[in-house]
């Protein structure tokens, strides 16, 4: 493990160089390579990289700190503007001179996995789309009808080989461009957050993937924001301002935790757990879940009665006192479908209380972005109807108000920026309700507190990092002063420090009285909100509280939608299931802290007695 004294040189700089001869060994190797955008931005500065025949090294950092770059270099995207590069055995790029014929040579064994799949889809039929990479190859029709077959399975998809990619979810098209990767075979093979628009089940099955392509000798690159996937590798690095800051282990790595926190990052769920219970400190849930039985096992195992997390009586976010109000949306019995073969939605029924917060669950294609799309009239059900406070959005009068009173936040809301500064970009919408200049100036400001970047007024939204366009995009729709705000998939992307900023956000936002729903592949999210709407197969198979939903005896319907349970959860109920006091139903990090710490108390075993014991328990 290595920490960059002050990030002033990157970590692998003294031994990764490129050597004079190709090194079959290292199919990856930077040596000193800078690359400068427009205006002068240096998105890598000085790095050395060196990445071995079937290694999994895991690229971290925060938005803007370089990955995505060096994931174009590492692909032969983007030539450095100095250093020199070797991919898979070909020079090139020595000292800054790109030699094109050596890229072209090298790309044929060299896949990419951008981070958003519309970037990369191609043709109007799935199937076309996986065989196009094969068919540049020149290879026989046989070979490529079996390597799509292969890996359309292997994501998933059989059943859309005819689908057209450009009608799918955007889970479905991430993976459709998984198996296009796939499908080359490549000897180096990199993914630039593969999992951001997939559900539980499919970050899984690409993490497995990913295991059993190592295993084979395939080298892997891949970027993420979930800190979690990053123990599954060989090797971790992290990048701050176009440079290796940290590089190591996995478990190096996350030892630096002032350092990963001060990059803008988190470590892993069990690392922050066990530092919070006073354990010792584990990137293992089950080593977490050990010690806190073996904790236990050293106070008195007399019988005691079940537990319930604190505040669990009480429904999360509920209002006490409050009366319940008419629904401000009412979803009747609505259906809809792309074509005569895609039933999107399927006599789907809920309603959003005034001031609450949903959350919208499901697999990648059950449905959530289509219903998002109804409840702001952009989309008109097939059969059923959609309600704003009693008025039929079918109407005009009721799509009018409508389009007044609901504000909607794409998957990839930065995409809807254009203006010169974030003033005149996040104005724009109210400018265009004719408001007097006083107005718009007053909307502006708000919003801009609000979302945190009152001091970038003036500059203008493309120089902004990644997760401060999200908010400058999200400033423009509040700005319009919606009643109901719609957000699909508000986090996907983000680094933690811009998860957090969001989640701030959205919490004041509902403190404010504003009507949330949000699509989320997060369960950690889902439990946030006041109610979960889950989705399978086009119908909804689950409402309720995030405890109703997230109950025991729920698991068996959640695992059929492809979904899980938030962790803190997880952990709970493996830990009574070892013999651990039961703990209720945390469905947070604090209920989970918080009803092992009322435990240790009611068994007498304080929290320094425990790190004793586990200290011990490590020696």
């Amino acid at each position: 493990m290595t920490l960059a004294a002050e990030n002033t040189r990157p970590v692998a700089a003294a031994s990764s160089g490129v050597s004079d001869e190709p090194s079959p060994e290292a199919p990856v190797r930077l040596s000193h390579v800078v690359l400068v955008y427009e205006g002068g931005v240096r998105a890598l500065d000085d790095v050395s990289l060196s990445v071995a025949r079937g290694e999994r090294l895991c690229v971290l950092g925060a938005n803007g700190s370089g990955k995505s770059t060096l994931a174009s270099v590492i692909c032969g995207l983007l030539a450095p503007d100095e250093g020199s590069v070797e991919l898979v055995g070909e020079r090139v790029c020595v000292s800054g001179t790109p030699d094109l014929e050596a890229y072209r040579r090298a790309r044929r064994r060299l896949g990419l996995v951008f981070q958003n799949p519309d970037d990369q889809i191609v043709t109007s039929v799935v199937e076309d789309d996986v065989a196009f990479g094969p068919e540049n190859l020149g290879l026989p029709r046989q070979e490529i009808a079996a390597r799509v077959a292969r890996e359309l399975h292997r994501v998933a998809l059989d059943d859309y080989v005819h689908a057209d990619p450009t009608r799918l979810s955007g889970g479905q098209k991430q993976r459709v461009a998984i198996a296009g990767a796939l499908a080359l075979e490549p000897a180096v093979l990199v993914l630039d957050e593969p999992g951001s628009l997939l559900d539980v089940r499919g970050r899984s099955a690409i993490l497995r993937v990913m295991g059993r392509l190592a295993k084979a000798g395939t080298t892997l690159v891949h970027v993420t924001h979930f800190m979690d996937e990053a123990l599954e590798a060989d090797r971790v690095i992290v990048m701050d301002h176009g440079r290796v800051a940290l590089e190591g282990t996995p478990e190096e790595v996350f030892s630096h935790k002032d350092a990963i926190r001060d990059l803008g990052l988190e470590v892993p769920f069990a690392l922050r757990l066990s530092e919070r219970l006073g354990l010792r400190p584990t990137c293992s849930e089950d080593d977490v879940v050990r010690q806190l039985c073996a904790t236990q096992s050293t106070s008195s195992r007399t019988s005691r009665p079940a537990m319930q997390a604190p505040g669990a009586t009480r429904e999360p976010g509920s209002r006490q006192g409050a009366s319940a109000e008419a629904p401000v949306v009412s979803v009747e019995h609505v259906s809809f479908s792309y074509g005569p073969r895609t039933r999107a939605l399927n006599d789907v029924s809920l309603a959003l209380e005034p001031g609450t917060s949903t959350a919208v669950i499901g697999q990648t294609g059950s449905g959530k972005s289509t219903l998002l799309r109804l409840l702001c009239t952009l989309e008109a059900p097939d059969e059923g109807r959609v309600l704003l406070t009693g008025r039929d959005v079918s109407t005009r009068a009721g799509r009018r108000a409508a389009r007044a009173e609901v504000g909607y936040v794409m998957q990839h809301p930065e995409r809807q920026l254009f203006a010169e500064t974030v003033e005149k970009d996040v104005g724009f919408g109210p400018h265009n309700l004719r408001l007097p200049a006083d107005e718009v100036s007053r909307r502006v400001t708000e919003a801009l507190e609000l979302v945190g970047l009152a001091e970038k007024r003036d500059a203008s939204p493309f120089k902004l990092s990644g997760g401060q366009r999200r908010l400058c995009a999200l400033a423009g729709v509040l700005a319009m002063k919606p009643h109901v705000l719609v957000l699909d998939e508000p986090t996907a992307g983000l680094d933690p420090r811009g998860r957090a900023m969001l989640r701030r956000v959205l919490s004041r936002l509902r403190e404010q009285g504003i009507t949330l729903v949000q699509v989320t592949h997060s369960m950690e999210d889902a439990a946030r909100a006041d109610r979960v709407v889950v989705l399978n197969k086009s119908r909804v198979v689950a409402e309720g509280t995030p405890r109703e939903v997230f109950s025991r005896g729920s698991e068996g319907r959640l695992a059929s939608a492809g979904l899980g349970v938030p962790r803190s959860l997880r952990v709970a109920r493996t830990l009574e299931d070892r013999g651990f006091a039961p703990l209720g139903e945390p469905v947070t990090t604090d209920e989970l802290v918080a009803a092992i710490e009322a435990h240790s108390a009611k068994a007498g075993l304080g929290r320094d007695e425990s790190a004793r014991s586990n200290r011990h328990e490590g020696t």
